[in-house]
Protein backbone atom coordinates (compact mmCIF):
# COMPACT_ATOMS: atom_id res chain seq x y z
CA UNK A 1 0.00 0.00 0.00
CA UNK A 2 1.28 3.67 -1.05
CA UNK A 3 1.46 6.08 1.68
CA UNK A 4 -1.19 7.90 -0.12
CA UNK A 5 -3.04 4.67 0.37
CA UNK A 6 -2.16 4.33 3.99
CA UNK A 7 -2.94 8.59 4.43
CA UNK A 8 -6.49 7.86 3.00
CA UNK A 9 -7.76 4.80 4.85
CA UNK A 10 -6.49 6.78 7.73
CA UNK A 11 -8.93 9.65 7.11
CA UNK A 12 -11.64 7.24 6.36
CA UNK A 13 -11.06 5.22 9.58
CA UNK A 14 -11.74 9.49 11.05
CA UNK A 15 -7.74 9.23 12.32
CA UNK A 16 -6.41 13.06 12.07
CA UNK A 17 -3.92 13.15 9.60
CA UNK A 18 -0.94 14.78 11.76
CA UNK A 19 1.12 18.30 10.31
CA UNK A 20 4.39 15.78 9.31
CA UNK A 21 2.40 13.59 7.86
CA UNK A 22 0.32 16.60 5.63
CA UNK A 23 3.82 17.40 4.64
CA UNK A 24 4.66 14.28 3.50
CA UNK A 25 1.69 14.02 1.21
CA UNK A 26 1.94 17.06 -0.11
CA UNK A 27 5.32 15.86 -1.99
CA UNK A 28 3.07 12.66 -3.58
CA UNK A 29 2.67 12.44 -6.62
CA UNK A 30 -0.59 14.58 -7.97
CA UNK A 31 -2.63 12.41 -9.99
CA UNK A 32 -2.58 9.97 -6.73
CA UNK A 33 -3.21 12.36 -4.51
CA UNK A 34 -6.27 13.75 -6.22
CA UNK A 35 -7.62 10.83 -6.99
CA UNK A 36 -7.56 9.87 -3.46
CA UNK A 37 -9.00 13.36 -1.93
CA UNK A 38 -12.11 12.80 -3.89
CA UNK A 39 -12.64 9.25 -2.84
CA UNK A 40 -12.34 11.23 0.85
CA UNK A 41 -14.77 13.52 0.27
CA UNK A 42 -16.86 10.87 -2.10
CA UNK A 43 -16.59 8.77 1.32
CA UNK A 44 -16.95 11.20 3.96
CA UNK A 45 -18.92 14.23 2.64
CA UNK A 46 -20.90 13.03 -0.12
CA UNK A 47 -22.22 14.66 -3.07
CA UNK A 48 -23.19 17.66 -1.29
CA UNK A 49 -21.94 21.24 -3.09
CA UNK A 50 -22.44 24.35 -0.87
CA UNK A 51 -22.58 27.47 -2.95
CA UNK A 52 -22.47 30.57 -1.24
CA UNK A 53 -22.59 34.63 -2.46
CA UNK A 54 -20.59 37.40 -1.04
CA UNK A 55 -21.69 41.39 -0.98
CA UNK A 56 -19.53 44.34 -0.78
CA UNK A 57 -21.95 45.51 2.60
CA UNK A 58 -19.49 48.28 3.28
CA UNK A 59 -16.69 49.54 0.90
CA UNK A 60 -14.14 52.24 1.52
CA UNK A 61 -10.78 52.80 2.54
CA UNK A 62 -10.08 50.42 5.40
CA UNK A 63 -7.75 51.22 8.26
CA UNK A 64 -6.23 47.52 7.87
CA UNK A 65 -2.97 47.19 5.80
CA UNK A 66 -3.46 43.74 4.54
CA UNK A 67 -0.90 43.12 1.67
CA UNK A 68 -3.30 42.10 -0.76
CA UNK A 69 -6.66 44.06 -0.27
CA UNK A 70 -7.73 46.73 -3.06
CA UNK A 71 -9.55 48.48 -0.10
CA UNK A 72 -6.73 49.31 2.23
CA UNK A 73 -5.96 53.19 2.92
CA UNK A 74 -2.32 52.28 2.52
CA UNK A 75 -2.35 51.47 -0.79
CA UNK A 76 -3.14 53.64 -3.96
CA UNK A 77 -5.25 51.15 -6.04
CA UNK A 78 -7.96 51.66 -8.95
CA UNK A 79 -10.50 50.74 -6.25
CA UNK A 80 -11.70 54.13 -4.99
CA UNK A 81 -15.17 53.58 -4.44
CA UNK A 82 -16.69 54.01 -1.13
CA UNK A 83 -19.95 53.85 0.66
CA UNK A 84 -21.35 53.25 3.68
CA UNK A 85 -23.44 50.01 5.41
CA UNK A 86 -25.91 49.05 2.59
CA UNK A 87 -29.59 50.05 3.43
CA UNK A 88 -32.22 46.94 4.00
CA UNK A 89 -33.70 47.23 0.59
CA UNK A 90 -30.48 47.28 -0.66
CA UNK A 91 -29.26 44.37 0.98
CA UNK A 92 -32.94 42.05 1.11
CA UNK A 93 -32.81 42.95 -2.71
CA UNK A 94 -29.45 41.27 -2.64
CA UNK A 95 -30.79 38.40 -1.40
CA UNK A 96 -33.85 37.67 -3.23
CA UNK A 97 -31.82 37.68 -6.56
CA UNK A 98 -29.07 35.39 -5.09
CA UNK A 99 -31.98 32.81 -3.42
CA UNK A 100 -33.28 33.14 -6.82
CA UNK A 101 -30.49 31.56 -8.97
CA UNK A 102 -30.62 28.57 -6.11
CA UNK A 103 -27.89 29.61 -4.09
CA UNK A 104 -28.54 28.94 -0.53
CA UNK A 105 -26.07 30.71 1.61
CA UNK A 106 -25.68 34.82 1.51
CA UNK A 107 -23.13 36.64 2.89
CA UNK A 108 -22.40 40.25 3.84
CA UNK A 109 -18.97 41.04 4.14
CA UNK A 110 -17.91 44.38 5.01
CA UNK A 111 -14.47 46.81 5.13
CA UNK A 112 -13.06 48.10 8.39
CA UNK A 113 -11.27 46.26 11.71
CA UNK A 114 -14.73 46.33 12.42
CA UNK A 115 -18.49 47.10 12.75
CA UNK A 116 -18.89 49.33 15.18
CA UNK A 117 -22.09 48.55 17.72
CA UNK A 118 -24.26 51.40 15.77
CA UNK A 119 -23.88 49.61 12.35
CA UNK A 120 -24.02 46.23 13.87
CA UNK A 121 -27.51 47.37 15.18
CA UNK A 122 -28.39 48.42 11.86
CA UNK A 123 -27.43 45.39 10.06
CA UNK A 124 -29.25 42.80 12.41
CA UNK A 125 -32.56 44.91 11.45
CA UNK A 126 -31.57 44.01 7.97
CA UNK A 127 -30.78 40.45 8.97
CA UNK A 128 -34.00 40.29 10.32
CA UNK A 129 -36.14 41.35 7.07
CA UNK A 130 -33.73 38.98 5.10
CA UNK A 131 -34.66 35.70 7.10
CA UNK A 132 -37.99 36.79 7.18
CA UNK A 133 -38.62 37.59 3.60
CA UNK A 134 -36.52 35.02 2.03
CA UNK A 135 -35.03 31.63 2.12
CA UNK A 136 -31.68 31.92 2.54
CA UNK A 137 -29.01 31.55 4.69
CA UNK A 138 -26.92 34.52 5.90
CA UNK A 139 -23.59 34.48 6.75
CA UNK A 140 -21.40 37.60 7.84
CA UNK A 141 -17.72 38.64 7.70
CA UNK A 142 -18.28 42.03 9.93
CA UNK A 143 -14.21 41.66 11.32
CA UNK A 144 -12.95 41.99 14.48
CA UNK A 145 -16.22 41.96 16.69
CA UNK A 146 -16.97 40.74 20.42
CA UNK A 147 -19.24 37.91 21.55
CA UNK A 148 -22.35 40.14 23.00
CA UNK A 149 -22.28 41.77 19.23
CA UNK A 150 -22.25 38.00 18.01
CA UNK A 151 -25.02 37.23 20.15
CA UNK A 152 -27.20 39.97 18.96
CA UNK A 153 -26.04 39.26 15.04
CA UNK A 154 -27.00 35.36 15.69
CA UNK A 155 -30.83 36.26 16.97
CA UNK A 156 -30.96 38.38 14.44
CA UNK A 157 -30.95 35.47 12.33
CA UNK A 158 -27.86 34.78 11.28
CA UNK A 159 -25.91 31.37 11.15
CA UNK A 160 -22.39 31.81 10.58
CA UNK A 161 -19.44 34.18 10.84
CA UNK A 162 -16.26 34.14 8.48
CA UNK A 163 -12.63 35.45 9.52
CA UNK A 164 -10.13 33.91 7.45
CA UNK A 165 -7.15 33.44 9.21
CA UNK A 166 -5.29 34.43 6.01
CA UNK A 167 -2.34 31.98 6.41
CA UNK A 168 -0.43 30.45 9.09
CA UNK A 169 0.44 32.37 12.42
CA UNK A 170 4.05 32.19 11.36
CA UNK A 171 3.58 34.30 8.17
CA UNK A 172 0.80 36.43 9.16
CA UNK A 173 3.08 38.95 10.41
CA UNK A 174 4.09 39.10 6.45
CA UNK A 175 0.44 39.78 5.57
CA UNK A 176 -0.95 42.29 8.22
CA UNK A 177 0.62 44.26 10.96
CA UNK A 178 -2.32 45.94 12.07
CA UNK A 179 -3.86 43.31 14.06
CA UNK A 180 -2.84 40.24 14.99
CA UNK A 181 -3.42 36.29 14.15
CA UNK A 182 -4.61 35.80 17.95
CA UNK A 183 -7.48 38.75 17.33
CA UNK A 184 -8.72 36.71 14.55
CA UNK A 185 -8.54 33.56 16.85
CA UNK A 186 -10.57 35.06 19.49
CA UNK A 187 -13.09 36.46 17.18
CA UNK A 188 -13.64 33.20 16.12
CA UNK A 189 -13.69 31.67 19.28
CA UNK A 190 -16.61 34.80 20.26
CA UNK A 191 -18.36 33.92 17.49
CA UNK A 192 -19.17 30.12 18.09
CA UNK A 193 -19.78 30.83 22.01
CA UNK A 194 -22.49 32.81 20.43
CA UNK A 195 -23.74 30.07 18.43
CA UNK A 196 -22.91 30.32 15.58
CA UNK A 197 -20.63 28.12 13.16
CA UNK A 198 -17.72 29.58 11.89
CA UNK A 199 -16.27 29.66 8.45
CA UNK A 200 -12.12 30.37 8.13
CA UNK A 201 -9.43 30.08 5.51
CA UNK A 202 -6.89 31.71 3.16
CA UNK A 203 -4.97 33.11 0.83
CA UNK A 204 -2.41 31.10 -1.49
CA UNK A 205 0.11 32.42 -3.31
CA UNK A 206 1.49 35.28 -0.74
CA UNK A 207 4.77 33.97 -0.19
CA UNK A 208 4.37 31.17 2.62
CA UNK A 209 5.43 27.84 2.17
CA UNK A 210 3.36 24.46 2.04
CA UNK A 211 3.97 24.26 5.52
CA UNK A 212 2.31 27.36 6.34
CA UNK A 213 -0.79 26.51 4.55
CA UNK A 214 -0.61 23.17 6.17
CA UNK A 215 -0.35 25.51 9.49
CA UNK A 216 -3.06 27.42 8.37
CA UNK A 217 -5.73 24.57 8.31
CA UNK A 218 -4.70 22.75 11.65
CA UNK A 219 -5.41 25.67 13.22
CA UNK A 220 -8.73 26.19 11.35
CA UNK A 221 -9.31 22.21 12.56
CA UNK A 222 -8.41 23.00 16.18
CA UNK A 223 -10.70 25.36 16.14
CA UNK A 224 -13.49 23.22 14.72
CA UNK A 225 -13.98 25.30 11.14
CA UNK A 226 -15.83 23.31 8.90
CA UNK A 227 -15.94 25.88 6.24
CA UNK A 228 -12.58 26.39 4.84
CA UNK A 229 -11.65 29.18 1.64
CA UNK A 230 -9.69 28.88 -0.86
CA UNK A 231 -8.44 31.87 -2.25
CA UNK A 232 -5.98 32.05 -4.32
CA UNK A 233 -4.25 35.48 -4.61
CA UNK A 234 -5.19 38.17 -7.20
CA UNK A 235 -2.31 40.47 -7.12
CA UNK A 236 -3.85 43.69 -7.57
CA UNK A 237 -1.84 46.68 -9.05
CA UNK A 238 -0.96 49.49 -6.24
CA UNK A 239 -1.05 46.43 -3.62
CA UNK A 240 2.49 45.34 -2.09
CA UNK A 241 1.64 41.84 -4.04
CA UNK A 242 0.76 43.27 -7.30
CA UNK A 243 4.01 41.30 -8.83
CA UNK A 244 3.58 37.88 -7.47
CA UNK A 245 2.56 35.44 -9.72
CA UNK A 246 -1.01 33.57 -9.54
CA UNK A 247 -0.74 29.68 -8.25
CA UNK A 248 -0.62 27.45 -10.91
CA UNK A 249 -3.78 25.09 -11.46
CA UNK A 250 -1.86 21.96 -10.43
CA UNK A 251 -0.62 23.79 -7.08
CA UNK A 252 -4.40 24.92 -6.23
CA UNK A 253 -5.56 20.96 -7.09
CA UNK A 254 -2.80 19.88 -4.45
CA UNK A 255 -3.73 22.24 -2.00
CA UNK A 256 -7.65 21.19 -1.96
CA UNK A 257 -6.34 17.90 -1.85
CA UNK A 258 -4.61 18.02 1.35
CA UNK A 259 -7.03 20.49 2.72
CA UNK A 260 -9.32 17.21 2.52
CA UNK A 261 -7.02 15.11 3.83
CA UNK A 262 -6.96 17.94 6.96
CA UNK A 263 -10.49 17.94 7.07
CA UNK A 264 -12.30 15.06 5.58
CA UNK A 265 -15.71 16.21 6.71
CA UNK A 266 -15.38 19.98 6.12
CA UNK A 267 -16.47 22.09 2.68
CA UNK A 268 -13.30 23.25 0.97
CA UNK A 269 -14.27 26.34 -0.59
CA UNK A 270 -12.59 27.81 -3.44
CA UNK A 271 -13.30 31.60 -3.12
CA UNK A 272 -11.05 34.52 -4.87
CA UNK A 273 -8.94 34.28 -6.71
CA UNK A 274 -11.01 30.82 -8.41
CA UNK A 275 -11.34 32.84 -12.10
CA UNK A 276 -7.71 33.01 -12.84
CA UNK A 277 -7.96 29.18 -12.97
CA UNK A 278 -8.31 28.39 -16.46
CA UNK A 279 -11.32 25.68 -15.96
CA UNK A 280 -13.06 27.87 -13.02
CA UNK A 281 -12.10 24.93 -10.32
CA UNK A 282 -13.46 22.01 -12.28
CA UNK A 283 -10.08 19.97 -11.46
CA UNK A 284 -10.19 21.32 -7.80
CA UNK A 285 -13.74 19.49 -7.44
CA UNK A 286 -12.07 16.76 -8.54
CA UNK A 287 -9.19 17.05 -6.50
CA UNK A 288 -11.34 17.23 -3.21
CA UNK A 289 -13.17 20.59 -3.19
CA UNK A 290 -16.78 20.59 -3.13
CA UNK A 291 -17.36 24.28 -2.15
CA UNK A 292 -17.17 27.67 -3.93
CA UNK A 293 -18.33 31.71 -3.44
CA UNK A 294 -19.60 32.26 -7.23
CA UNK A 295 -20.68 35.53 -8.62
CA UNK A 296 -18.60 38.49 -8.31
CA UNK A 297 -15.91 38.68 -5.33
CA UNK A 298 -15.59 42.28 -2.85
CA UNK A 299 -13.52 44.20 -5.46
CA UNK A 300 -13.18 41.64 -8.56
CA UNK A 301 -14.96 40.02 -10.95
CA UNK A 302 -16.19 36.54 -10.43
CA UNK A 303 -18.25 33.99 -11.96
CA UNK A 304 -21.67 33.70 -13.01
CA UNK A 305 -23.67 31.69 -10.89
CA UNK A 306 -25.47 30.41 -13.74
CA UNK A 307 -22.38 29.29 -15.13
CA UNK A 308 -21.43 27.50 -11.68
CA UNK A 309 -24.38 25.38 -11.82
CA UNK A 310 -23.51 24.05 -14.83
CA UNK A 311 -20.38 22.68 -13.52
CA UNK A 312 -21.64 21.83 -10.17
CA UNK A 313 -23.97 19.32 -12.23
CA UNK A 314 -21.62 18.37 -14.52
CA UNK A 315 -18.93 17.18 -11.88
CA UNK A 316 -21.94 15.12 -10.29
CA UNK A 317 -22.66 17.51 -7.17
CA UNK A 318 -25.55 18.41 -5.68
CA UNK A 319 -26.24 21.83 -4.54
CA UNK A 320 -27.09 21.97 -0.60
CA UNK A 321 -26.12 23.14 2.68
CA UNK A 322 -23.22 21.31 4.13
CA UNK A 323 -21.81 21.42 7.63
CA UNK A 324 -24.53 23.13 9.22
Amino acid sequence: MSFVEEMKEKALKGELITRQEAIDLSKAPLQELQKAADEIRKEVAGSGFDICTIVNGKCGRCSEDCKYCAQSAHYQTACTETYPLLSTEELLESARHNAKQGVLRYSIVTSGKKLSDREVEQVCESIREIKKQVKIEVCVSFGLLNEEQFRKIKEAGASRVHCNLESSARYFPQVCTTHTYEEKIETLKAAKRAGLSICSGGILGLGETMEDRIDMVLTARELGVKSIPMNLLNPIPGTPYEGRKPLTNEEACRCAALFRFLIPDGAIRLAGGRGLLGDKGEACFKSGANAAISGDMLTTAGITVETDMELIQKSGFEVRLCNE
